[in-house]
């Protein structure tokens, strides 16, 4: 499974669900699915099952922003952390299964509730470990929980900070971010899975009598987030990964480097899918998208997406990371985030941007975003 492509993702989320949807759930069943059927020796393997349990009857009727059951998430990034490993591993996949517990419910967010878990039944599954490994669990979950008032870019400098002796942290914050990207549809298949998006750019940019991308595919309900708001996911991911690249903290473990990568791709997918959808149903003046990706080159070949910028009048994209997705209070963000939705010539732009940011990701080692730190994001 390529864990950036979004049909796989889309057949392992309907396999999971349709065992979340039984009148009973088999977590058996579903901990076959999530490991592929792989097992793990004696007592941990039955800790897992527990746990999957735990996690459907915690969450019960709760949802995802796109309305599929919450505990789906936890469930769905195990699976992908499990398939970056060459075999599996107990305290990983732990951590991975219980990383949003101590976020997701409110009365048990204070610290330490965290290396004393407050309901009876973690306790129990606490309990049945070694010392070691529940001591090593703790360890972990203390540092990938969001601790208020932290920001994101707090949260995330301290958890690398913590997890330099412990780069198994920094595997599961790379598969929920991964989950994250690839749940931004509730499509049944990929649209445009057979447009090759540098193929429009090309016919775009140089022959002057294309007369553009055209599909007979209408115009996907509402029922994904719109673009404004996965660019936000994939801010989220230039942040995440920019940070990791200062602290030089996905070079020493093979499944840090891989998840790392395929965040990267499945960013890129996701950019290409955000510009392809404004080609075929918003923006679709040829000369118009011409002018964009050329004013986009340019801003892009003087450095424009190397630094966080601050705004201007002169350039469109200059402080598009400080005004557009930078604000901590979610309704103001949501507010500016629906302004951009509206400007589909900055969408265009954005899009086409972020992509070559995680392009430059993939090709410069050393590339990230200057101005983007554990304080926060400041224009340079």
């Amino acid at each position: 499974m390529e864990l950036h492509d979004l049909k796989p993702f889309f057949r392992l989320s309907a396999d999971i669900n349709y065992q979340l949807v039984a009148l009973t759930v088999d977590s058996k069943s579903l901990l076959g699915i999530i490991l592929e059927r792989m097992k793990l020796p004696g007592e941990k393997h039955s800790i897992l099952e527990e746990t999957v349990a735990y996690l459907v009857d915690i969450y019960h009727n709760r949802r995802r922003h796109l309305g599929a059951q919450a505990c789906i998430h936890p469930l769905r990034a195990t699976a992908l952390l499990a398939r970056a490993m060459p075999e599996p591993q107990f305290l990983d996949l732990m951590a991975v299964l219980l990383h949003d517990r101590f976020e997701d419910f409110k009365p048990a967010r204070d610290a330490s509730s965290i290396t004393e878990p407050v309901d009876d039944r973690l306790k129990e599954i606490f309990n049945r470990m070694t010392d070691e490994d529940r001591w090593f669990l703790r360890e972990r979950l203390y540092w990938l929980t969001k601790r208020p008032p932290e920001t994101y870019y707090q949260y995330i400098g301290r958890m690398l900070v913590e997890s330099e002796r412990t780069p198994e942290t920094i595997r599961v914050k790379l598969a929920d971010r991964l989950d994250n990207t690839l749940d931004m549809h509730m499509d049944i298949e990929e649209a445009f899975a057979e447009v090759d998006f540098f193929e429009q750019m090309f016919q775009m940019l140089f022959l002057p009598k294309y007369k553009g991308f055209h599909t007979e595919m209408p115009h996907p309900d509402s029922h994904s987030m719109n673009g404004a708001q996965r660019l936000y996911q994939l801010f989220k991911n230039i942040t995440l990964i920019s940070l990791i690249r200062q602290k030089e903290a996905a070079g020493h473990d093979a499944i840090v480097r891989k998840l790392f990568d395929h965040l990267i791709h499945a960013s890129i997918k996701e950019a290409q899918r955000i510009a392809l959808h404004i080609f075929a149903y918003h923006q679709t003046d040829i000369p118009r998208l011409r002018e964009l990706m050329i004013e986009t080159m340019l801003y892009v070949q003087q450095g424009g997406i190397d630094a966080v910028t601050p705004p201007t009048v002169e350039q469109r994209l200059d402080g598009l990371l400080v005004s557009r997705f930078n604000d901590p209070n979610k309704p103001s963000r949501n507010k500016k985030l629906a302004e951009l939705y509206i400007d589909k010539d900055l969408m265009v732009e954005a899009s086409i941007a972020f992509m070559v940011i995680f392009y430059s990701f993939l090709n410069d080692p050393h590339f990230f975003v200057h101005g983007i730190s554990a304080q926060g994001i400041q224009p340079e």
